[in-house]
């Protein structure tokens, strides 16, 4: 972990400092940790931990000493520091907010069971989530990419449901990633390269992507070697592991699913969005979860639609499914794409791409169709918790017909460091152009820093990182590297609502109260970075 040196409070800095260091001996237990095998010096710290429970004592180099003179003084001798014991071993996989047991007393309806449900104050544990039994440290990337030690995810069961599609194969004690997909099993580099044939996937025009029901995230995986950072995402469901592979492959992703709740990312973030066999009904509930796509789409932002029900009239016997109900189905999906004002730019074979218009411009009609109820602009990003709704997010507004709605960004890599759109704007109150570009060079001179502390920092072994308060995304700017991605986190009680400039930087990320679990799996993050966090929570 990380904390941003030169603090103007020293007094508050001390307490800060005691928690992050008693947070380093416990945090290596969630940190994918428990390694057998490291090769760098948090490695062994966590292997003595593994042996020795949660006794920080084991660790005499760390000291718990206040490094500045204030108020707050060392702790008294009276009071005992709380020692967290291990969870029994059948918590080796809990997530706390999408348990099974706890899922299954929730309606079905509309995927209510599968989204986030977390326990109450009485349910919580308080012990450390353990590790598989034989858990090692993870490949480095690029290798991890396509094996997984079997030790860290021992599940079995999609090699055999999902054999002759490629996703996973057993292979003596690691898992091997093929690259195949329900609806690419001949492998993702071949079906991204259909999609490049329509999409500006080479030039840096499309830089962050969503995939819906993601499986073992492949298709991130994939696209990633292409410089292209997809957010994948799906349910914690009988599909067993498929996130958790995901992301013991390196690949970002989080358990969520499409149901009733808005997805937790800011409106106008993604470049393109992707669905291949998700089973998602898009043309129910009014095209809400379209809708929902659409509010997430960038203006010029691309969409793709592979498997049913797209080629219906070739393909309904092979899916065994009326042809009539397949109709109905594209029909359907059809006619809210039109409502969004997207333009079908292509459908060959059992792909379809649809691409959202930059602005509204040409989309006036659209305002006397009685099916169009537009949402409040205000609460597009209005999103923790909060209910979907069957209404369309409007554009920016634009002062010509071929200006970009909401501003036109820079190809990547060039759009890292360029001045995002809502902030050129105005559109984030308190933050100018002068704020983001010093705080760009206050983090290239700390993570310079902690590179020195840490050489283990981009060498392919620290895969997955989390910014627990990521503010301008100045601290995943400054380490991008094609071995590692940032989860880029907004805390719903910031002062700022920022994560939508992280985005327009092409970096990714999502909403969440630190008040409750994250959206992942144990052992997720090989590195946790959490700068102001404290401070931000000391009174919660």
């Amino acid at each position: 972990m990380a904390l941003k040196p030169n603090s103007p409070d020293g007094r508050t800095r001390s307490w800060v400092q005691i928690f992050i260091v008693f947070g380093l001996c416990c945090f290596f237990y969630i940190l994918g940790a428990w390694q057998r095998s490291g090769f760098g010096k948090g490695d062994s710290i966590a292997l003595e931990i593994t042996k020795h429970g949660a006794d920080c004592n084991i660790i005499p180099s760390l000291n718990f000493e206040t490094h500045h003179a204030g108020e707050v003084g060392n702790v008294g001798e009276s009071e005992k520091i709380k020692s967290f014991q291990p969870c029994p071993p059948r918590y080796v996989d809990y997530t706390p907010c999408q348990d099974q047991k706890r899922a299954m007393t929730f309606p079905r309806d509309n995927m209510i069971y599968r989204e986030r449900h977390c326990p109450r104050e009485e349910e919580k544990l308080h012990c450390l989530v353990p590790a598989p039994t034989g858990y090692v440290t993870p490949f480095p990337w690029p290798k991890s990419r396509d094996y997984v030690p079997y030790a860290n995810a021992p599940y079995k069961a999609l090699t055999v449901e999902k054999a002759i599609q490629n996703w996973i194969q057993y292979e003596g004690n690691v898992f091997r990633f093929p690259g195949g997909g329900t609806q690419f099993p001949q492998g993702a580099d071949k079906y991204i390269d259909q999609l490049a044939a329509v999409i500006p996937i080479t030039n840096g025009t499309v830089r962050t992507a969503l995939d819906t029901g993601c499986g073992v995230a492949s298709w991130g995986a994939y696209l990633w070697s292409r410089n292209v950072l997809t957010m994948s995402f799906a349910p914690r469901d009988s599909h067993e592991a498929q996130v958790q592979f995901a992301l013991e492959r390196g690949v970002p992703a989080v358990i969520g699913v499409l149901g009733t709740i808005k997805m937790p990312y800011p409106s106008r973030a993604f470049d393109m969005a992707h669905c291949s066999r998700c089973l998602i009904p898009w043309g129910a509930n009014d095209g809400m979860y379209l809708k929902e796509v659409d509010r997430v789409l960038r203006p010029g932002g691309y969409w793709v639609l592979s498997g049913p029900p797209i080629n219906w009239r070739n393909n309904y016997k092979a899916w065994q499914r009326p042809k009539e109900e397949l109709e109905e189905e594209q029909q359907k999906i059809e006619d809210v794409a039109k409502l969004l004002c997207w333009e079908k730019k292509h459908e060959k074979g059992e792909i379809a791409i649809w691409q959202k218009r930059v602005n509204d411009e040409s989309c006036r009609g659209r305002e006397d169709d009685s099916q169009a109820k537009f949402c409040k602009a205000e609460e597009a990003n209005d999103v923790w918790y909060k209910k979907m709704d069957v209404c369309v997010t409007p554009y920016p507004d634009v002062s010509s017909s071929g200006e970009v709605a909401g501003g036109e960004l820079k190809p990547f890599p060039e759009r890292l460091f360029a001045v995002p759109p809502r902030i050129a704007s105005g559109s984030v109150p308190g933050i100018s152009v002068e704020t983001y570009e010093e705080d760009n060079n206050i983090w290239k001179k700390h993570v310079n820093a902690y590179k020195k502390i840490n050489r283990l920092i981009d060498s392919g072994r620290y895969r997955n990182i989390l910014d627990m308060n990521a503010g301008l995304g100045g601290f995943a700017a400054a380490l991008n590297s094609p071995k590692l991605w940032v989860m880029n986190v907004m805390p719903t009680i910031a002062e700022k609502d920022t994560l939508g400039v992280i985005y327009e930087r092409g970096l990714i990320g999502i909403y969440h109260d630190w008040c409750e679990a994250f959206s992942t799996y144990p052992r997720t993050y090989d590195l946790i970075h959490a700068h102001g966090l404290f401070s931000l929570y000391k009174d919660k």
